[in-house]
């Protein structure tokens, strides 16, 4: 399968669990509607490299950070009480499957980044 369609599966996947995220911690803790409409809005812009600037510097770039953010998730809910502290099978298991999808993106972000930057024969041009 090709690496791009990997990414965009796996970016696509990573956005859907960090929905599901965004709405467990909406619903037990609440969220400001700024905090809501930041959160959306990044979404967006993931979901805009992801699919609209594929295969392009930005896109990659938007998909880098987005993995990283994606990562930061699980961490940050591993941090001060832990696993102890949380409730619900769902969530443990979107918290895992979260962490490995943005791990996957990343990997494949940072290799299409580098063979963009590298300008290997059949890989695709900088637009």
């Amino acid at each position: 399968m090709k690496e791009n369609v990997m990414l965009t599966g796996a970016s696509l996947l990573s956005v859907v669990l960090g929905t599901f995220h965004l709405t467990r911690d909406l619903l037990r803790n609440g969220m400001t509607p700024v905090g809501f409409y930041t959160s959306v809005l990044i979404m967006v812009v993931w979901v805009y490299g992801t699919l609209v600037l594929a295969e392009r510097r930005s896109g990659y770039i938007i998909l880098i950070l987005g993995s990283l953010l994606g990562l930061a998730v699980p961490g940050g809910h591993m941090m001060g009480a832990g696993i102890a502290k949380w409730t619900g099978f769902f969530f443990v298991w979107t918290m895992m499957a979260l962490a490995v999808s943005a791990s996957f993106s990343l990997i494949l972000s940072v290799r299409g980044l580098w063979r963009l930057q590298r300008g290997k024969p059949g890989s695709p041009t900088t637009r």
